[in-house]
């Protein structure tokens, strides 16, 4: 309907004050004024909301005669525009229209953020870099190595993990800080799920290619999260429920390294605490080597003690940086030397070395365990982005810039995809690294290069030298880099600020550490969206009133002293939708609340209630059983001479209040603010005495 639209103007007038007034003269006086002010409002240039005085009527036309929103395939589309292009903008407008390198340009730097920052790249840069990158792989050869074997995979494939993804982050991603790579989580829950279906022991090479498939969905999932804008799946997991999945799944992988700390040939393939503890009771007595375990404590001494002096003199970062790399240089020559593994001293022997072999053939999409495989890289996937994203964005807030959830999943899932090609498992953000380079001052992602460029040379130069590594010495460095993964400070300020949200963290450890994976992330996403469903079933609504010296409209109970006006009611829904599984109940309370703020007033039960007013600032959507309740509520409140008037809805809403004919059935009676619309049911009181 057109605002000028004559015909609609006696619906219109309904709620403003006027549609009392029946003179001709008055009539035509509200139609010049609204004709006035809606040829200003078709016109920007010459409407100034400063200096003219916009009618109440026509504001309210603002709200009911609002543009239809966004489509569904519109949002779709700006948010691939989003992901391929700058700003989720076109190109300039100053660039022309047949000029196809400019468009070509623009999506490629939105695509590939790196020919944003290369142009502007100097040599002072690449010097602090490079010093980063190379501190960084000191850190990320030996755990890469050791969270390989945590994977159940043979160690090379973590340091080949170490060079194909943080290549391709580095041209894709946003974040300048973040180091990537194999991470302790992530290898868990790659052996803990895919060890279910294929035994890695008795088939290696089936299990290795279910692990490259796994890899390769949780990429797939990763990239579509990033093109399809669902990141939202990943915030499903809680911070409170990471805090705690993140803590369980360091004390499981604790328990695991004594494996190697014990040097224990047979161990259980289960990850429960209880089973590891029963496989390491029974397999002391028998088959551990002390000689194992004396090197993996000496070394995991210093290593800790590395670690504290780091922690307390920044100056010395770069100590825990180098001391894995360290202690496998001295832990390898000290083996060699002594011959420890005549002795029983487990070594990790021989390690393949060269440029990444191609796993393409290893991929496994026609076997019967590809759903499992499906399932297992969803889980990865999810865990990855949500570790890395929480590392990403706690370091750009350091430096002061904005970290692009949506081109991060991107770039991590076709990193972990390529990878799976390449003979890579998931990698993703380490915080532990990422912690280090920012701490060597790195100034770009060149760092990740740097790093890489460091493992390949390793991987084809050095590979013989770490024949003799004592298989003790990577366990140690996995529990030294765990104290990092329990955070009991958050834990305690979450039971502090919501017990609700320690439910979830304290389930997810539990169900962690007691059960599987799987259960503690299923226990997690159960408390949470119980805690989400409770909200949405039951919101409640509050009362409001008008803030003395204020426009403002708040609770009453949180602010007794704001006041209420005699006859109106104004009503608050504390929830973001209006959907089938509140709408009933939250029309049952509005009606309540009318029945308990006044008395009936005579005999024929009418109520000194004349008016409802319904802010609906907090609505951002509502559906065909939210419209269905609000027509039944404005039934339900005429039959006791109450009318219902609505107060800024919001855009969806006002749209399929209209297209539902429900603002015609209230008579028109939709506001901008609450304020205007307690002005206008005041003006109707004094017309009606």
């Amino acid at each position: 309907m057109a605002l000028g639209d004559q015909n609609s103007l006696p619906l219109k007038m309904m709620g403003t004050g006027l549609e009392g007034s029946t003179e001709p003269a008055q009539l035509q006086e509200f139609s010049q004024t609204l004709q006035t002010h809606t040829a200003m409002a078709a016109d920007p240039v010459s409407l100034d909301l400063e200096d003219q005085q916009v009618p109440p009527a026509v504001r309210a036309l603002w709200v009911l005669d609002a543009p239809e929103p966004p489509s569904l395939w519109r949002e779709l589309m700006g948010s691939v525009r989003e992901i391929a292009l700058p700003c989720g903008k076109r190109p300039p407008r100053s660039m022309k229209a047949s000029s196809s390198s400019g468009r070509v340009g623009a999506i490629l730097k939105g695509v590939f953020p790196v020919f944003k920052w290369i142009r502007e790249y100097k040599l002072a840069q690449f010097k602090n870099d490079l010093m980063a990158g190379l501190t960084l792989a000191s850190l990320c050869i030996p755990q890469s190595i050791g969270y390989a074997t945590l994977a159940r995979l043979d160690p090379e494939y973590g340091l080949y993990t170490s060079v194909l993804p943080p290549l391709i982050y580095a041209v894709m991603g946003t974040s300048k800080e973040i180091a990537i790579g194999p991470v302790a989580v992530v290898s868990m829950l790659t052996s803990s799920m895919i060890q279910k279906v294929v035994d890695p022991t008795a088939d290696p090479i089936g299990y290795r290619g279910l692990v490259f498939t796994a890899t390769f969905f949780a990429g797939v999932f990763q990239a579509s999260f990033g093109i399809f804008r669902l990141g939202f799946l990943v915030d499903l997991l809680s911070h409170a429920a990471v805090v705690g999945f993140m803590a369980g799944a360091a004390i499981v992988i604790g328990f695991q390294q004594l494996k190697g700390l014990l040097g224990i040939s047979h161990f259980t393939n289960r990850t429960d605490v209880v089973s590891v503890m029963e496989s390491v009771w029974r397999s002391i007595p028998n088959s551990w080597n002390p000689h194992n375990f004396m090197l993996g404590c000496a070394f995991l001494s210093f290593l800790l003690i590395a670690r504290f002096l780091g922690r307390k003199n920044k100056k010395l970062f770069w100590l825990p940086a180098i001391a894995p790399l360290l202690s496998v240089v001295l832990a390898t020559l000290f083996v060699f030397l002594t011959r420890a593994d005549k002795h029983g001293v487990k070594i990790i022997k021989h390690l393949k070395g060269g440029l990444n072999p191609s796993s393409i053939h290893e991929l496994q999409f026609h076997t019967p365990f590809l759903g499992e495989a499906a399932k297992a890289g969803l889980v990865i996937a999810v865990i990855a982005l949500t570790e890395a994203i929480a590392v990403g964005r706690s370091f750009a807030s350091l430096k002061g810039y904005r970290l692009d959830g949506n081109k991060e999943m991107v770039a991590m899932g076709f990193m972990n995809i390529a990878g799976s090609f390449a003979s890579c498992y998931t990698s993703t953000g380490s915080f532990s690294r990422t912690a280090v380079n920012f701490s060597a001052g790195c100034e770009s992602p060149l760092s990740n290069v740097v790093m890489a460029t460091a493992v390949l040379i390793t991987l084809v130069l050095l590979t013989r030298l770490l024949y003799y590594t004592p298989m003790a010495i990577l366990a140690s460095i996995i529990l030294a880099a765990l104290p990092g993964l329990i955070d009991l400070n958050e834990a305690r300020s979450i039971w502090r600020t919501d017990k609700l949200d320690f439910l979830a963290c304290a389930g997810a450890f539990v169900g962690v550490l007691f059960g599987s994976v799987e259960i503690g992330l299923l226990v997690a996403l159960a408390i949470s969206f119980a805690r989400i469903v409770l909200a949405s079933i039951n919101p409640g609504v509050e009362t409001l009133g008008r803030v003395p010296g204020t426009e403002t409209f708040c609770n009453i109970q949180q602010y007794p002293m704001a006041t209420r006006v005699p006859g109106v009611l104004t009503i608050g829904v504390k929830s973001s939708t209006l959907c089938f599984a509140n709408a009933n109940f939250i029309q049952e309370r509005i009606v309540k609340s009318v029945l308990e703020a006044e008395e009936p007033c005579s005999m024929d039960g009418s109520l000194q209630v004349q008016f409802v007013i319904l802010d609906m600032s907090n609505l951002m959507n509502i559906d065909t059983s939210g419209i269905h309740s609000l027509e039944e509520l404005n039934k339900n409140l005429a039959s006791y001479g109450v009318e219902l008037v609505m107060a800024n809805p919001k855009w969806p809403v006002i749209h399929k209040l209209r297209v539902s004919k429900l603002t015609s059935k209230i008579g028109g009676r939709v506001f901008l603010t609450v304020k205007e619309a307690m002005d206008s049911c005041l003006a109707t009181k004094l017309a009606s005495l």
